[in-house]
Formats: C-alpha cells, sequence, structure tokens
C-alpha cells in the first residue's frame, strides 16, 4: 500500500521540515519530494504536512506516520536482505559525543544490531573534536558529532541530523554576581562548546574563570548541580537537574550546532555498514530532533 521510495522522502521531509533539504538529502529534485509526498498523502487519505511558502510542519497524522514508515521501511529492508542474501558483515568503528548518546542513540543503535546482527559494533564515546581527529586519522568509521560555525567550525563538512541552539545551563535557583567573574563549568580543549563559551564572553568583554574542567559530562553535570558554576550545552538535551540560566543574568547568546554524520574513507564490507548505520541515524534524526 506504501511504497518505500515515498516513506522514506516522508521520513527526509519530517526531518528537516523543508522540501529543499530533503531533495538534497535524498540526491532528487524537489519536484520528486513534492510528488512522493503528494502520493503518500492520496494513499493515506489524510494530509501529512501543513505547508505554505515559509514554513513546513507535521499534521497530527504525519507525527503517526512517523512510527509506521520507520516500521515499514525496517521490515522492507529485512525481507530485502532475507531472499537476496546482502547480509551486512564486518567491524564498524563508530563514534558519539557522550552529551547525546543518553537520547534516542541507543534505540536506533539497537535497531541496527537487530538488523545487522553480523555487523560488528564498536562504539566510542568523546568530545566531537576529538572523535573528528579519530575519524581523520583513520581510527573510527563513522561519527555523529557537533559541528560548529566560524571559528570552531573544524570539523566542516558532514550530512547535517538536527540542529540546535547552545544555551548556558546551571542548578536551579543559581545567580551569578554581575561584579564577579563568571564561573564556569568546561570541557578540555577541543570542546566546541568551550570554544563557543569562551569566545562569547571575550567578545562580550565580561571576565570569567574556570571552576570545573572535566572530558566527563557526568562529572559536569554533578559540578553544575552542586552550584559550582554554568556550562554552555545544547538546549535539547539539557540533563535533569539543570535548567536554562535567566536571561537576566546577561550571560551573551552562544548560538547554534549542528549534529552531523562524518564518514571515513573506506570500502568494501566496512563502508556498506557505515551507510546502514547513517541511514538509520538519519531515519530516527526527527526523535532527536523533536527534543530540542
Amino acid at each position: 500500500m506504501y511504497e518505500p521510495a515515498q516513506l522514506r522522502t516522508f521520513l527526509a521531509v519530517a526531518q528537516t521540515l523543508s522540501f529543499t533539504r530533503a531533495a538534497l538529502r535524498l540526491g532528487v529534485r524537489q519536484s520528486t519530494v513534492s510528488q512522493h509526498v503528494r502520493r503518500l498523502e492520496e494513499a493515506t487519505g489524510r494530509p501529512l504536512f501543513v505547508r505554505d511558502t515559509h514554513s513546513v510542519e507535521l499534521t497530527g497524522d504525519g507525527e503517526a506516520m512517523l512510527g509506521f514508515a520507520r516500521t515499514i521501511l525496517q521490515a522492507h529492508e529485512r525481507a530485502a536482505a532475507f531472499f537476496t542474501g546482502t547480509r551486512l558483515r564486518g567491524r564498524l568503528r563508530f563514534g558519539a559525543s557522550e552529551d547525546f548518546v543518553a537520547t534516542r542513540l541507543p534505540e536506533i543503535l539497537e535497531s541496527f544490531r537487530r538488523a545487522h546482527p553480523e555487523v560488528d559494533l564498536e562504539p566510542t564515546v568523546e568530545l566531537s573534536g576529538t572523535l573528528q581527529a579519530r575519524l581523520a586519522a583513520g581510527r573510527l568509521d563513522l561519527i555523529l558529532a557537533k559541528r560548529g560555525a566560524g571559528a570552531d567550525g573544524d570539523g566542516a563538512g558532514g550530512v547535517p541530523v538536527w540542529s540546535d541552539a547552545l544555551v548556558w545551563i546551571g542548578a536551579p535557583g543559581l545567580r551569578l554576581d554581575p561584579e564577579r567573574p563568571v564561573p564556569l563549568i568546561l570541557y578540555p580543549p577541543p570542546g566546541i562548546t568551550r570554544a563557543r563559551a569562551l569566545a562569547a564572553l571575550e567578545a562580550q568583554g565580561r571576565s570569567w574563570r574556570i571552576a570545573c574542567t572535566s572530558s566527563s559530562l557526568s562529572a559536569n553535570v554533578a559540578a553544575a548541580r552542586a552550584g559550582l558554576g554554568v556550562m554552555a550545552h545544547t538546549r535539547g538535551l539539557v540533563p535533569p537537574g539543570l535548567v536554562p540560566v535567566p536571561a537576566r543574568s546577561g550571560l551573551p547568546e552562544l548560538g547554534e550546532v549542528d549534529f552531523v554524520l562524518r564518514a571515513g574513507r573506506r570500502g568494501g564490507a566496512t563502508q556498506e555498514a557505515a551507510d546502514a548505520l547513517a541511514e538509520a541515524i538519519l531515519e530516527g534524526g526527527d526523535g532527536l530532533r523533536r527534543q530540542d
């Protein structure tokens, strides 16, 4: 009843909320994207998107279709792999930064392992800058990491999964004295949030001091919960027990970061496994994006 190609197009539009970006992601014309969505809406008998010249939003039926589309595509891929004998095998070294490992990523990885049980998945959790360096050195095959803009955009390239704003977070009730340096909780270099926080404060001319530095998210969160200071963090992934710092604190805006997939230059079974995991993450990216 529902064509896989139309479902993949639907998921791409749902993830990007843009027919243009969906077309770029899929490598097709925008008219093809519109045609696939129209035919899928005709098949369901329901509108799946509310769209005008400026925005695209899912309808209630579109939200319901997200889960159905993923389930249908997963079943289609498993059946195709079974009957064509193209079961993926090999070792895949996958890296992700710690701050979003605790979101829907585990669910995506679990689904990938069920669909491709013969792929030996070796996960690495590290800072985004470290993951970029390990990928460039050939020590990882695929990474899901932050990509900053401007001066902190060393990790240029990659396929966008979703974007999120960076905000200052701290313990509820934390008060910052405007006459004293801002106490900071930071990742060590080459942390993207570290670079963005320091650059924003320097540009504002506001003094700061480092209250805690750790490469462990749990350690930094514990320090923030104890009221030692504030930290820059993605808005959609704020850890429990912490809240955005109120605007009245006068802290500078931090802008946004992209979360992107980047793959190494390898062929054969490793490349096939990397492509399959990348597709699974992109299809599951709507759940990650909707947490912001």
